[in-house]
């Protein structure tokens, strides 16, 4: 396991969303690359997104969370005791949105590469990342 999927990341790969570049679809699509991780805040954000009506899918949500998480090339990784203190004690200047301090946490706990178009998240200097 080598990298984390951003939860936009998860959704484009999802739904085929050609905002993907080609080099991440091709790091996505490789199967050395398997199991790709995603935190476990991350069908949290989709369902979240979905209730409030911002957010529309191939499929009715319920179904997409669970079988999407559940895809064989999918590793969903648990919002432990470790990553809850890592998100509230990240490293220099992080913004205050929870769910990406839990994912930013994430990452760093399980020494991975985060997979994100998030410009914020791309700035901070204390996770490795990869866009383009």
């Amino acid at each position: 396991m080598k990298y984390l999927l951003d939860t936009h990341v998860w959704i484009w790969m999802v739904e085929a969303d050609p905002a993907i570049p080609r080099s991440v679809a091709a790091v996505l699509k490789d199967v050395a690359n398997a199991p790709l991780a995603l935190s476990a805040i991350s069908p949290w954000e989709v369902a979240k997104k979905l209730s409030a009506n911002r957010l529309t899918l191939s499929r009715p949500g319920r179904e997409w969370v669970v079988e999407s998480a559940r895809n064989p090339g999918m590793r969903l990784l648990p919002l432990g005791a470790d990553v809850a203190w890592e998100a509230n004690h990240l490293p220099g200047d992080f913004h205050r949105d929870p769910a990406d301090q839990i994912i930013v946490a994430t990452a760093r706990q399980y020494d991975l590469t985060l997979i994100t178009a998030d410009r914020r998240i791309l700035a901070y200097r204390h996770v490795r990342t990869l866009w383009r």
